[in-house]
């Protein structure tokens, strides 16, 4: 008997809508995660996307435990010495608050060609309108 692997063309893609009021980052992220690259279908191939696309709605209403706000820092640099600057969560909650969860689940993507396709397949806004509503997409609970 041989292995069954699934091709690009004959994967079926919904879109899901998630609501992020009131949930844990980095739990929210490890599930829009496993939506987005398939995990949870009975057709999951590793190198083939057989995930869902994802709609996220009210990112500015995320949560942090502890003290994460203040302490948890995001780092970027531009490859010249001293160049390294840091930006609190609650900064980018004032800032663009999609970019926490977009860092959150991008971390959690592979980081290959599939995983940039993944990327493209994210949708975040951070109040509760979205313009996807043609596509029809499904609410999905989220614990």
């Amino acid at each position: 008997m041989k292995t069954w692997n699934a091709k690009p063309g004959e994967v079926k893609q919904k879109w899901m809508l998630i609501d992020a009021t009131n949930k844990t980052v980095g739990r929210l992220a490890s599930e829009v995660a496993m939506i987005l690259r398939g995990k949870r279908k009975p057709t999951f191939t590793p190198h083939v996307d057989t995930g869902d696309n994802v709609i996220i709605i009210n990112s500015d209403k995320v949560v942090f435990t502890g003290n994460k706000w203040d302490e948890k820092k995001y780092y970027t640099h531009s490859r010249y010495f001293g160049s390294t600057k840091s930006t609190t969560a609650k900064e980018y909650l004032d800032k663009d608050s999609t970019q926490i969860v977009r860092f959150a689940v991008e971390g959690m993507l592979p980081k290959n060609r599939l995983g940039r396709k993944l990327h493209n397949k994210l949708k975040i806004y951070s109040g509760a309108e979205h313009p996807h509503s043609s596509q029809k997409p499904v609410a999905c609970n989220i614990k």
